[in-house]
């Protein structure tokens, strides 16, 4: 972080500073206080930042950030910490004229945010969220980390609820956004996919008004987007060739993806070190990215072919002659159906076998969805399908006549994933995070 003084980072909250400091470093984590750092009282459900104030200035922190004073300590007292962490962070990011791209979407904006970065790497010194601090505080903590380095920088932004990413978009200020799709994650709390897109939109509240969107031509809830929004819109599409960028001719071979993109009057061969048409329009996301933000396409195409998935995010491993597909971070009905797509072209000697969990947050589309997927499964041209969870037997159900296995006991269906998967068989492992399908995987396999 850049210094800041403290007088500035006062009058952004619309008070006045108790002292006169240059602040190297926001910490909301008492355990985490660097030289010349800001305090930050954050009130949440376990923990209250308050409580630690004096412990903070002790351990060094020039002052703090709270919502009441407390005595005989520099505080800058504000009505939500959790606004004014936002606001601190929107000043900060305000010394910054670098682009600046927003992602979010129901499903692969981790992945497209890390494409994104991979592309901007190979001319720009390019700041990214880390890991998935895409939340009201993870996002601002990540622009705190922009320096006179950077030249660029891709922020996620993810949401529950209404307001979320608007707030996040004011304070981050994206010079251009991806929204990957309209899908079901959330929509306990959202109501219908028109909500999710009304959530998704909140993106453009902190844009300029001639700040382009970024969208799939191929997701039925924004491919109208150019026809509705007073601002530019540029679509992708693996399907149509009207979008401003497409793809065809993709191939995939031993967890490579070739394809060529058009794009311009220009047709372009492109390389992805992982599998699936999905990444294929993340990709072609990133490219669009890379294009406004000046680079060539040759810079753009070296950065994909440098991509590799993180995490749990569609992890391709081998083990004892068996392929596994780590795809366990989230899921949803649409990257249930990604996913089963990778399976299904996915090429080995052995079965093709299916290990699916609850989708979570699904409130009362729990049945219908988790049925959807099971109508997915009977037609992705696997072999077997274990279900793990209470859900997820509804996915069985309707996955008939497909052999199937349904438990929603961890050792059960660790003790009967041994017994059948062999040398030679692929083996796709997908669920909400929360099932914790990870632990499964290291069980049966060890690490890998």
């Amino acid at each position: 972080m850049e210094a800041l003084s403290l007088t500035k980072i006062a009058q952004a909250l619309g008070t006045t500073a108790p002292l006169d400091a240059e602040i190297t470093a926001i910490s909301t984590d008492t355990r985490q206080l660097p030289e010349g750092c800001l305090f930050l009282a954050l009130r949440g459900a376990k923990f209250d930042g308050h409580d630690f104030v004096q412990q903070a200035i002790e351990a060094g922190a020039v002052a703090a950030v709270t919502d009441t004073q407390i005595a005989d300590f520099p505080c800058i007292v504000v009505q939500n910490t959790g606004q004014a962490l936002l606001d601190i962070a929107s000043l900060y990011r305000s010394m910054f004229n670098i682009p600046l791209v927003g992602v979010t979407g129901s499903v692969g904006k981790t992945t497209t945010k890390e494409m994104i970065a991979c592309v901007l790497s190979e001319k720009f010194t390019t700041l990214k969220t880390a890991q998935n601090l895409n939340n009201e505080i993870g996002m601002p903590k990540t622009l705190f980390g922009l320096t006179k380095e950077h030249g660029a920088a891709v922020i996620e932004m993810g949401m529950n609820h209404f307001g979320e990413i608007s707030r996040m978009s004011n304070s981050a200020k994206p010079t251009m956004a991806v929204i990957t799709n309209i899908g079901y994650s959330h929509i306990e709390h959202l109501g219908s996919q028109e909500g999710i897109l009304k959530a998704k939109l909140e993106m453009l509240e902190g844009m300029a008004e001639n700040a382009p969107l970024i969208v799939s031509a191929d997701d039925p809830m924004l491919c109208k987007l150019a026809e509705t929004l007073e601002r530019p819109v540029l679509t992708y599409s693996v399907s149509m060739e009207e979008a401003d960028i497409y793809a065809d001719d993709i191939k995939e071979d031993d967890g490579v993806t070739t394809f060529t993109i058009h794009h311009a009057e220009r047709s372009l061969l492109a390389v992805l070190p992982t599998v699936g048409i999905h990444n294929v329009k993340n990709a072609l996301a990133a490219y669009l990215v890379g294009n406004l933000a000046g680079m060539t396409a040759q810079e753009i195409i070296c950065g994909l072919a440098k991509y590799q998935p993180t995490g749990n995010r569609q992890n391709i491993k081998q083990k004892d002659g068996i392929t596994v597909i780590a795809d366990c971070y989230n899921a949803s009905p649409d990257s249930m159906r990604a996913a089963l797509g990778v399976l299904g072209n996915f090429q080995c000697t052995g079965r093709k076998i299916a290990v699916l969990g609850d989708m979570l947050e699904l409130g009362e589309h729990s049945t219908a969805l988790h049925a959807a997927v099971g109508d997915m499964a009977n037609n992705a041209g696997i072999d077997l399908l274990f279900c793990y969870g209470e859900a997820a037997q509804g996915i069985a159900a309707q996955a008939k006549p497909l052999e199937s296995f349904c438990t929603q006991d961890a050792d059960e269906l660790t003790a009967k994933l041994q017994e059948t998967v062999q040398e030679g068989d692929c083996v796709l492992f997908k669920a909400s995070h929360g099932m914790h399908l990870e632990t499964i995987i290291e069980r049966v396999f060890g690490a890998i």
